[in-house]
């Protein structure tokens, strides 16, 4: 499916997982924290749809520009789950397998934004 070629990418594949994970971890969240919940689901779903759009640029600049978009998006999901923990929503394991996923995607954004930077020298 080369039209799409971001659907063939593990860093995408492992995002979309992420806010699959998410999505559920904050379904149980009570209503008073709804703000939360609702910003921790739309970090985790930046993550895939920055590296979609991205992946439709010319530019391996502009690509760049959206991986970093979504390295962004990653923190900023992370900062949820480590609140959730603090405010006792989700359990130490459930946010310790969360922080790794995250890691995970780092981990891959940050390699694929080097791959792309690489390409330009």
């Amino acid at each position: 499916m080369s039209t799409f070629r971001f659907l063939d990418f593990p860093v995408y594949k492992e995002a979309r997982q992420f806010y699959r994970e998410i999505v559920q971890t904050t379904k149980i969240f009570p209503r008073e924290h709804w703000e939360l919940a609702d910003q921790m689901r739309r970090s985790a779903l930046s993550v895939c749809l920055n590296v979609a759009e991205g992946s439709a640029k010319r530019s391996d600049k502009d690509f760049n520009r959206y991986i970093e978009n979504a390295l962004g998006s990653v923190n900023e999901t992370v900062a949820g789950i480590d609140i959730s923990y603090n405010e006792k929503l989700i359990s130490e394991i459930g946010g310790q397998r969360l922080l790794e996923q995250g890691e995970s995607i780092t981990r891959q954004l940050g390699g694929f934004s080097r791959k792309l930077l690489a390409k330009k020298s």
